[in-house]
């Protein structure tokens, strides 16, 4: 029953393409550069933008190898798959820090194949083959925030 709950509590619009796309991109960020997921998110159809704490400036290289990984992770046609884990389980698997303290015991953990896992509430595809191909637009870095503005492409 709570599944169901939760499943019908969805309550923004998102663009299910974009979104998944976001989660490989998050997961990019963590496994390159150390750092934790996006701080910031704006997950738009047209274009998004995702805003990550790191302490210098990528190089134009390192941007490139973002891009080229996001797309390498799209292109081996992962299954999105959802799951509900009790808490306690999920807090092994999956990063909490962000969630509300009156969070349901129950989450939904949102798997791209082996190479993300995150608590999410979003639509999502079935398989990254349905994501297009990722493209970064451009990037800023101020004070420590580097801010990464991309959309998806046939």
């Amino acid at each position: 029953m709570e599944q169901k709950t939760q499943l019908n509590e969805v309550k923004k619009d998102y663009h299910s393409p974009m979104h998944t796309a976001e989660h490989i991109l998050n997961q990019t960020m963590v496994r390159m550069f150390g750092c934790p997921r996006s701080m910031n998110a704006h997950i738009e159809r047209k274009k998004s933008k995702c805003d990550y704490r790191l302490t210098e400036m990528p190089t134009e290289e390192q941007m490139a190898e973002v891009e080229r990984r996001v797309n390498q992770v799209i292109d081996q046609h992962l299954p999105v798959k959802i799951d509900f884990l009790p808490l306690e389980e999920a807090a092994g698997i999956v990063d909490l820090n962000k969630l509300p303290a009156n969070v349901s015991d129950t989450l939904r953990i949102v798997r791209v194949g082996d190479y993300d896992a995150c608590a999410c509430i979003g639509d999502h595809v079935q398989n990254t083959s349905e994501v297009g191909h990722f493209k970064l637009l451009n990037y800023d870095y101020q004070e420590g925030r580097l801010r990464l503005r991309f959309k998806l492409v046939e």
